[in-house]
């Protein structure tokens, strides 16, 4: 019998259950479309636009799944990527503790990414999974501050707010995803943090595990408010006329 290693399999982890008000009435923010292609399926697309990403568990809302499923089925997707679509929970981190319980057990790296980052490009999702496979146990994509950061001291909407400090904008990073992580390590962080987070990362984080940054990119910003359709739309014009996307 042969004492080799099994080979290195990658799967992505869509959480997909959330409605998105901040962009207004309507479909829930994955469903929303660009260039008439819904923001899921540019998302799953970006996954597995990757070679090494052999698996995409969508995890949709609870009472959505079979519409999702029938959405994935009726778009062309790379051959090579297998996906699943599974029922979501009430928050994000039991929606994504739900894709992970649909992994198969040869799966060793695990990408958690955001539904409504449907422009993520290839060579960062790549950078991603070579930084785990490398030995990190938690990657995340960054990109430096454009803007100085003012820590404050929160008031009621509207009011204002007493500056308590200007963190060095040269230290600090905003965070995207995917977010890489070695399995054992997410789910170990779901069966420990119990408090309700948004950011995977910061559950490893919690387990006093090392988390390392790989650079990000531009046009892997979070589509959140109206403006951010309008700008990704303008991304996918260009990329349509640059590279014939």
């Amino acid at each position: 019998m042969s004492d080799a290693a099994p080979p290195a399999r990658t799967a992505a982890v869509i959480p997909a259950a959330g409605r998105g008000v901040r962009l207004g009435p309507g479909a829930p923010k994955a469903l929303r479309a660009l260039n008439g292609t819904p923001m899921l399926i540019h998302a799953v697309r970006a996954m597995a636009a990757s070679r090494a990403v052999s698996l995409v568990v969508v995890v949709a809302p609870p009472d959505g799944a079979p519409e999702v499923k029938n959405l994935l089925d009726a778009h062309a997707l790379p051959e090579r990527t297998d996906y699943l679509v599974v029922p979501g929970g009430r928050t994000r981190q039991e929606s994504v503790r739900l894709g992970l319980d649909a992994l198969p057990g040869d799966i060793t790296t695990v990408l958690v990414h955001d539904a409504a980052r449907p422009l993520v490009p290839v060579d960062t999702v790549d950078a991603v999974i070579e930084a785990v496979r490398d030995g990190a146990v938690a990657v995340v994509p960054a990109v430096p501050l454009a803007d100085t950061v003012k820590q404050v001291e929160p008031r009621e909407k509207g009011e204002p707010e007493p500056v308590l400090a200007t963190p060095d904008r040269a230290t600090l990073r905003a965070v995207q995803t995917p977010q890489g992580f070695a399995r054992d390590t997410l789910l170990r962080a779901h069966a420990t943090v119990t408090d309700n987070v948004t950011d995977d990362a910061s559950m490893v984080e919690q387990l006093g595990e090392p988390v390392v940054v790989v650079p990000g990119h531009e046009e892997a910003f979070k589509v959140t408010r109206p403006l951010d359709l309008v700008l990704a739309e303008a991304v996918l014009a260009r990329r349509r006329a640059n590279d014939g996307f």
